[in-house]
């Protein structure tokens, strides 16, 4: 029988919108504070799923705005 991870491990992930996740940009933070920045939630899942041993969490953050045009 295949053993599930505990929701208190911190291997497990919990999505926790059901929006689209490409409208931001995640931060993904090693645990000795190295981080990376992607603008995709496929990059940072990747990242999670071959790194997660090595890594603390993941931020979600907004994306830049945009310039306002010619000024």
């Amino acid at each position: 029988m295949t053993q599930l991870i505990d929701p208190s491990d911190p291997r497990y992930f919990t999505k926790t919108s059901e929006g689209l996740y490409d409208r931001h940009h995640y931060k993904v933070v090693s645990k000795e504070g190295d981080t990376i920045v992607v603008d995709n939630w496929q990059d940072a899942f990747l990242i999670w799923w071959n790194k997660k041993d090595f890594l603390s969490h993941m931020e979600v953050l907004d994306p830049p705005k945009g310039g306002k045009g010619f000024a």
